[in-house]
């Protein structure tokens, strides 16, 4: 990788900042651009109603950190834990499980080596256990997501039918929404230097590339070049016309190691 190659890190800007801190540390110029903003739902009277699933719950399942941070601090007091696994798709969202005091041998997530972390890393994990627990009269998993700006879940409903297709019973709740961010004159000024300059911009979700298109409008992606740490995130930005896009793993230290390796 040339040495003033730069990576454009576009997750939540809470989780930016740390992931540009450990690429930089594994050796790669990074910087954050935050590309989804998250914010408290209006109205959290949903996730307390949902809260009063969680004692009858098989699991419950986290799409995201903020899943978690969101969720958790909506917890009533006396509402036990132990009886209820949680499900997380990735390190991240297990590292704010065990932070929010989920006990950790009730979490169920894949492996920090893993190739993927989404729902189907998950689901090789959890798959057995679910099939059990469909044993059980009126199991259920509650997943807790996001929800856009308009009010839609966020995500992909893979996992639900997964779910369904074993007879568990489901439950969604909402616990945060993702938006595009307002850029300033600035931002949006770097992001047309960025596209042109031989940065590469990493994308750990398709969304992120969206906002970036609704905030800077008429941006050139002919010669744009993006990392992506899934295959469907990586067809989403082919299609959507970026000029160069390269599948990177989803664990830092590989990403890092790919990510030098380029030319």
């Amino acid at each position: 990788m040339p040495a003033l190659t730069t990576v454009l890190v576009t997750r939540p800007e809470r989780e930016a900042g740390p992931w540009v801190q450990a690429l930089q540390a594994e050796g790669v110029q990074a910087e954050a651009f935050a590309l989804i903003e998250i914010a408290p739902l209006p109205d959290a009277q949903a996730l307390q109603s949902a809260w009063q699933l969680v004692p009858q719950c098989f699991a419950v399942m986290f799409v995201s950190a903020n899943a978690v941070r969101f969720f958790m601090a909506a917890q009533p007091a006396g509402v036990a834990l132990h009886a209820c696994r949680a499900w997380a798709t990735g390190p991240g969202t297990q590292a704010a499980l065990l932070a929010a005091g989920w006990p950790a041998d009730q979490i169920d997530a894949p492996p920090a080596d893993a190739q993927q972390f989404d729902s189907e890393a998950l689901w090789t994990i959890v798959a057995e256990s679910a099939r059990a627990a469909n044993a059980q009269a009126q199991a259920t998993v509650l997943i807790v997501r996001g929800a856009d700006a308009t009010g839609q879940l966020a995500g992909r409903d893979w996992l639900a039918q997964q779910l369904e297709d074993v007879g568990l019973k489901l439950a969604q709740t909402v616990a945060y929404v993702r938006r595009a961010p307002a850029l300033s004159d600035a931002q949006q000024a770097r992001a047309q230097q960025a596209t042109h300059s031989g940065a590469w911009w990493l994308f750990s979700s398709s969304e992120a590339a969206v906002h970036l298109q609704q905030a800077c409008p008429g941006l050139n992606l002919s010669k744009a070049q993006a990392l992506a740490t899934h295959p469907r995130i990586a067809e989403r930005l082919r299609q959507a016309g970026w000029g160069r896009v390269h599948l990177v793993p989803a664990s830092l230290k590989s990403q890092a190691e790919s990510i030098k390796s380029l030319s």
